[in-house]
């Protein structure tokens, strides 16, 4: 009798971290794209890959040869078509594979008083502006960056680089303020730009009464470690977003919560 091979069961342990890599690797690119319409781009190349396998074992020669080609040249084609992804995907790892030593340390010997700081320095105006805000039904998109990228921020809005106040937070958002229209980014405790330009999502499935707010919240939050605040001006309802993904109707303590995670 024949001996059976089973040569292909000898795996190794690095063999089960290879997989567990590729893995994580899939599911991260899957987090990203998920509800854009980047996985309708994706299921159109898996499908196209997969009827050039069936005609290639039919041995269909014309088909065979036509979307080989396609097949040949897909790796440069999801390059161009996925460039934002890419790039997206490029810039978390990048931002958030260097952290700010000084910043580690002095959270890792003082965490205690550095969130009480943090607390009263740069949470409590926000969340009492955003209080305010949302009585007298007023506008707002606030954007908090761990990084500060220029792109994105700083060539589309009006540079301030002030110190976070409620005051000047309501102000920059009052209806007949000429830097109510955008964005206000935060970064590193100060209010760096308003009226900032941000990209609008791509996500199709957004609810119809989302605005102009609430999808340029998501797209910045979609392409940077950026999370937004948002306080609708039809509602008053307070919405934050982190990686694309928002939570409505959000209260105070909730909104606290928030804060502290994003500072």
């Amino acid at each position: 009798m024949q001996n059976l091979d089973f040569s292909f069961l000898n795996i190794r342990f690095l063999d089960i971290v290879d997989i567990l890599m590729v893995a994580f690797i899939i599911y991260y690119i899957y987090n990203l794209i998920r509800g854009t319409i980047a996985v309708n781009i994706v299921s159109g190349f898996i499908i196209i890959y997969l009827v050039y396998l069936v005609v290639k074992q039919a041995q269909m020669r014309l088909l065979t040869e036509i979307l080989g080609g396609f097949v040949s040249i897909g790796f440069l084609a999801i390059v161009i078509v996925f460039q934002q992804e890419i790039r997206r995907f490029l810039l978390l790892i990048g931002k958030n594979a260097f952290i700010q030593k000084n910043k580690v340390w002095l959270t890792f010997f003082f965490k205690r008083k550095v969130e009480e700081q943090t607390n009263l320095v740069y949470i409590e105006p926000i969340i009492e502006a955003c209080k305010n805000m949302q009585k007298t039904r007023t506008g707002a998109l606030i954007i908090l960056a761990k990084y500060f990228d220029e792109q994105y921020y700083q060539n589309s809005g009006e540079a301030i680089d002030a110190h976070i106040s409620r005051r000047l937070l309501e102000a920059i958002f009052q209806k007949h303020s000429p830097l109510h229209d955008g964005a206000v980014v935060i970064s590193d405790g100060k209010i760096k730009v308003a009226s900032c330009i941000l990209p609008l999502t791509d996500n199709e499935k957004l609810p119809a009464q989302f605005g102009l707010r609430h999808r340029a919240g998501i797209g910045i939050s979609e392409m940077s470690d950026a999370v937004a605040i948002i306080v609708s001006e039809e509602t008053g309802e307070i919405a934050c977003v982190k990686q694309g993904h928002v939570k409505m109707n959000v209260n105070l303590e909730d909104l606290e919560r928030f804060l502290n995670k994003a500072f």
